[in-house]
């Protein structure tokens, strides 16, 4: 059986504050989208790539993204939808008979690393369903509309989720057909699987690992990359 990582890649940047999508930005002189790209392309544990971008944008990234950088391992280009949901969606359409496990990763999330990768792919096959976090860290705090706290949250037991996150075929394919039925937007796609009280296994990520969605997040990867790119894109 093959396993196919699908990498949603359909952020506008508005927040930003560019007129590039944020995908497409420069880090260390290569687009984010290619820096996240390479990780799976290097890793020994995923067979093919699903690339979900906007419809628009498919002839430019088949040539400057996928052609340029020789990421023979996106085997499909697919229109995204009017939200993440929907691209995973659009791409889990494409699934043949031979595909067992499914990776959803985010696009911008380009520091993900090749031993991370083997882990979720691991535990997927032995569990089911898999997500990546990190546990909280700092204070929590329940705060109101008007700014007042309500109260302390404890940390125990709070994980920031990531991705990737990875299942078994059947699972991912049925978590996103009931929700479909439901007219149900999750936050992630664990969350889908979740709502189906199948269980889901946490399994500890990197505090690396980061999205990157503003201008900080691009000064944190440029640093991110001078001391740690080459050891996780090979």
């Amino acid at each position: 059986m093959k396993t196919v990582a699908i990498i949603p890649a359909g952020g506008s940047g508005r927040r930003m504050g560019s007129g590039i999508p944020k995908q497409y930005l420069l880090l260390g002189g290569i687009p984010v989208l290619v820096h996240t790209l390479q990780v799976f392309q290097s890793s020994p544990v995923v067979d093919e790539i699903f690339l979900v971008v906007p419809e628009g944008d498919i002839p430019e990234v088949r040539n400057a993204i996928v052609g340029r950088y020789n990421l023979f391992k996106v085997s499909l280009i697919v229109a995204g939808g009017a939200e993440r949901q929907d691209s995973v969606r659009n791409a889990l359409a494409h699934l043949r008979e031979e595909h067992g496990i499914v990776l959803v990763h985010d696009g911008v999330r380009s520091f993900v690393s090749g031993e991370l990768i083997r882990r979720v792919v691991a535990a997927a096959e032995a569990d089911g369903a898999v997500a990546v976090g990190v546990q909280v860290k700092d204070s929590v705090k329940e705060v109101n509309s008007a700014g007042w706290v309500i109260k302390t949250v404890t940390r125990e037991g709070l994980w920031l989720t990531q991705t990737p996150q990875a299942f078994r075929k059947p699972l991912i394919l049925a978590a996103y057909e009931r929700a479909a039925a439901d007219g149900f937007c999750g936050t992630d796609d664990a969350s889908l699987v979740e709502r189906m009280r199948v269980p889901v296994r946490m399994i500890p990520g990197d505090y690396d690992n980061i999205k990157v969605t503003t201008p900080e997040d691009l000064t944190l990867g440029e640093a991110i990359i001078r001391r740690f790119l080459p050891e996780k894109v090979h």
